[in-house]
């Protein structure tokens, strides 16, 4: 198999058996699943095996591979690096598979073949490997791996700090002779990229890499096995590190931040989320292009953007030459700009191919949203453009960094000819699902809506669960933790939020509270800024009490309550943290609490104050309803009981400062409302109070009326905390309201019209700043939670319920996977005449709660039912019966 130019012998047979002693005949790419004993017949010499063999408790040791870099004492931001591997092989491999990880970003390439793009965003303490399967791209004879990594060396909104590295450790096996390693180490070759330039400036603030790539330094054809390299290429060097610690441990000098890990706690693990599919999409068609005269550089209009840049004409000499095919002529000194749109919005690489003299420069812009006629440069959604220079002649080009958009432009510049453009499109990224969403509604402007919802998901939840790609791609609780109930819902993706819980927490500062965005660099930021009065975000501590419930919420569905193990001391020291800013008034205080910040909503509130009511009622909730629950779980009695006290000083206390028995709910500015010349209220004051049971005597009467009426007294949240208000609107049987929220202000958004996503904001515009693909995924999570009714009542869906409450919608059916297998629902007629069928699957204990006026031929269900309701027990397997009540 590897001759002499192969760094290790063969693995001995008693060690190959050691290896592979828990073998199975299955290849299982996702780490952490069990491993069955190897057929009789068969060697154990499976892929779970090896991959498994370095996986001790959860902890990944790559040993004996090194960590490497680029010869050099000091690394530059947006640093480059090229590794290269060459090896030779007497037999194709019946099996090759290994690990790869790099900090910041790599992606790997096997014999010219695109393998993979990573690691996941990771705290840099504890970062994740990704597992790789190149068996298919090895052949006998002369064989390249390849890397291709940039390290940040700034925060990003996916990567908060870190030090350069790439660590690589591969086991092959032929069934002639046996297994065999290959490893980083010195053997390998490194590259420094300049087609890159070392030390380029950042995006924005939340992205650390502003790509210019220089065709013309590119050394093409290294990454394949006829390459031959010369003096620019070094061996490695190996890093003084341990291969079971992360990078950021190692002794190489970290010469911006001055900063190194600690060994004690720093550790590797397997990756925890399946690997990323990915697929092409092509542009729908050339929307318009325009000449672009240039009366400043225009390298320092994209460098700081000066006015009066440049005028703009309509350009009418492009020329589609064949289908997705167009030619321009460029004059050496103004520049084209054709803009291309796609059918829809989506997250990927964004790719074209351009024949074109040397020296040609394009600048490629990606936006979410633009208004053909608008402005002629889409330079205006945070510096979202990349540079290429080309080479002579054709130029395939790509971004290193993936993307979201519904249109790309080029602006082409700087060399005077003719170019031919084609091949434009986005090589898209989504997450591996584990099951297809089954959503169907007979009103199409609805189905629009849930399609445009679960393209959303598509674009927001991959590795990480994240507000929107195009801005910071930050995962957040709160807002973006909502999320996850229609995850669980619409693809029965369980491992994706388990690992969701368990980065999140782990950005707990000394203090207690979380940095509550993590892992991204953007709450880290904010902990100096914030010391010297510079911003008003802080680490919102809402944000860490909707931690809470998404880890109370993860047990419920899935009764995993082993990834809690992580969240549950962090859970708990951020109890002892909210404890420390209550104030003598028994509240916990939303002004001047030093570092960290209560944020709840862009647009409910009017002052910070304002908060006080809202958050203490959530707080109070998540202390009674989420963390005690948690407690219980881990048998911590006494905790729980801590935890409930504490739930009910706060609730009495709230209702002391705000609740107004004149006005009958919860009145933000109570203590203030004569100053101020009227009440103010909030819909997620007022949507807590509902779902949670906080209003004195359970006289919720005003509070229904305020949120079904909206008067302009009540602040309105955005979209991400919309569902909030329709919760609680569904608990009390106003379910015509919900559905008229959906047809009126959710399908109509501009986004499901145009992108096929959901937006941030209630208004969203073209041209800017906008996010036209947020996490404002309601309209699914109400459809299996509210208008269907399902929710589990105990922990891993043992036994749930399903409520209906379909007000006028017409024929709707959807699949709900759950863990113990899907729940299949479907609904036909009007009001009155509706036909119902369920199908339960086996091993669930499932009941119906309908309106006492339903004559229901199943059998009775014990426990309590909402006022008006009966409760029975649904059947395992196929239910069948009608609503006849209007």
């Amino acid at each position: 198999m590897p001759n002499e130019n192969m760094p290790h012998a063969p693995i001995s047979r008693r060690r190959f058996l050691k290896n592979s002693a828990a073998a199975g005949s299955a290849i299982a790419l996702l780490p952490g699943q069990p491993i069955a004993a190897a057929p009789a017949n068969k060697q154990p010499n499976s892929p779970s095996a090896i991959l498994q063999n370095q996986v001790v408790d959860g902890r990944l040791d790559l040993s004996p591979a090194k960590w490497i870099w680029y010869p050099s004492e000091r690394c530059l931001q947006n640093t480059f690096v090229l590794f290269r591997r060459e090896f030779e092989l007497k037999f194709a491999p019946r099996i090759a598979l290994g690990w790869v990880l790099a900090d910041s970003r790599y992606e790997l390439l096997v014999n010219g073949e695109r393998i993979n793009w990573g690691p996941t965003p990771c705290d840099p303490r504890w970062l994740e490997a990704d597992p790789v399967d190149i068996t298919s791209a090895l052949r006998p004879g002369k064989n390249v791996i390849a890397a291709k990594v940039l390290f940040y060396g700034q925060g990003d909104g996916t990567s908060p700090l870190g030090k350069p590295g790439f660590i690589f450790n591969l086991t092959m096996n032929t069934e002639e002779e046996g297994n065999y390693e290959l490893i980083s180490d010195s053997s390998w070759k490194a590259h420094l990229a300049r087609s890159w330039k070392p030390g380029q400036y950042k995006r924005w603030y939340l992205r650390s890499l502003q790509e210019e790539f220089d065709a013309r330094l590119y050394p093409y054809g290294w990454e394949k096995p006829e390459f031959e390299i010369n003096d620019d290429w070094l061996p490695a060097m190996e890093i003084e590190n341990a291969a079971d610690d992360s990078s950021i441990c190692s002794n190489y000098s970290e010469y911006m931040l001055e900063i190194r890990g600690n060994k004690e706690e720093c550790y590797l693990s397997p990756r925890s989320v399946p690997l990323m599919k990915e697929y092409e999409v092509p542009v729908a068609l050339l929307r318009e292009s325009y000449l672009i005269d240039w009366k400043r550089p225009p390298q320092e209009y994209f460098e700081c953007m000066p006015p009066d840049s440049f005028k703009a004409v309509k350009h009418t000499s492009v020329i589609e030459k064949s289908a997705g095919e167009w030619g321009v002529e460029i004059d050496g000194e103004s520049g084209a700009a054709l803009t291309f749109e796609f059918k829809d919005q989506v997250v990927g690489w964004p790719y074209f191919t351009i024949d074109a003299p040397e020296g040609t420069v394009i600048e490629m812009m990606v936006h979410e949203a633009h208004q053909p006629g608008g402005p002629p440069l889409l330079n205006s959604h945070y510096n979202s453009w990349t540079r290429f220079i080309c080479k002579q002649g054709v130029n395939k080009f790509h971004t290193f960094d993936f993307e979201s958009c519904r249109w790309i432009q080029l602006h082409i510049h700087g060399t005077k000819g003719e170019v031919t453009i084609r091949n434009i499109g986005v090589l898209r990224r989504i997450y591996n699902w584990p099951n297809q969403p089954q959503v169907r509604s007979s009103e199409p402007a609805l189905q629009r809506l849930f399609d445009a919802t679960i393209n959303t998901l598509h674009n927001c939840a991959q590795e990480t669960i994240v507000d929107g790609m195009a801005r910071e791609r930050q995962q957040y609780s709160g807002d973006v933790g909502h999320t996850l109930h229609s995850i669980y819902y619409t693809f029965g993706e369980t491992r994706q939020p388990a690992r969701y819980l368990k980065t999140f927490s782990q950005g707990m500062t000394k203090d207690g509270y979380f940095l509550d965005c993590w892992p991204a660099y953007d709450r880290m930021a904010r902990l100096m800024e914030r010391q010297l009065n510079l911003t008003k975000w802080g680490p919102l501590l809402d944000h860490g009490i909707g931690l809470n419930f998404d880890c109370y919420h993860h047990y419920l569905y899935t009764g995993d309550l082993k990834a809690l193990e992580e969240p549950y001391p962090r859970l708990l020291r951020f109890a002892e943290f909210l404890k420390t800013i209550i104030r003598d008034d028994g509240l916990l205080a939303v002004e001047d609490i030093g570092i960290p910040a209560v944020w709840l909503d862009h647009n409910a509130f009017e002052q910070q104050r304002h908060k006080q009511c809202a958050f203490n009622l959530y707080a109070s909730a998540m202390f009674k309803h989420a963390l005690a629950p948690i407690c219980r779980a881990f048998g911590d009695d006494d905790a729980a009981a801590r935890f409930i006290r504490l739930s009910e000083s706060l609730q009495a206390a709230a209702v002391k400062k705000y609740w107004s028995k004149k006005h009958g709910m919860f009145v933000n500015n109570l203590p203030w409302v004569d100053q101020e010349g009227g009440i103010r209220m909030c819909d997620r004051s007022l949507a807590t109070s509902v779902l949670f049971d906080q209003n004195p005597k359970g006289n919720i009467t005003n509070t229904i009326k305020t949120l079904v009426e909206c008067p302009g007294t009540m602040g309105l949240s955005y979209p991400a905390n919309a569902g909030w208000r329709l919760w609680a609107l569904s608990k009390a049987g106003r379910n015509d309201v919900l559905v008229d929220d959906l047809r009126k202000r959710w399908a109509t958004m501009d986004s499901v019209v145009l992108n096929n996503t959901l937006q941030e904001d209630w208004t969203a515009k073209k041209d800017g700043g906008s996010q036209w693909s947020h996490c404002p995924v309601a309209p699914l999570y109400l459809l299996f939670m509210n208008l269907i009714g399902i929710q589990p009542l105990e922990n891993g869906f043992t036994r749930c319920q399903i409520r209906p409450q379909l007000a006028d919608l017409g024929d709707i059916s959807a699949t709900a996977y759950t863990v113990r297998g899907p729940i299949q629902f479907s609904s036909k007629g009007k009001p009155g005449a509706r036909k119902i069928t369920l199908d339960i699957p086996d091993g669930m204990n499932c009941e119906l709660v309908v309106p006492k006026t339903e004559k229901i031929n199943l059998a009775k269900a014990k426990g309590s039912s909402p006022d008006g309701c009966a409760r029975y027990q649904l059947k395992n397997g196929g239910n069948e019966f009608s609503l006849v009540s209007v």
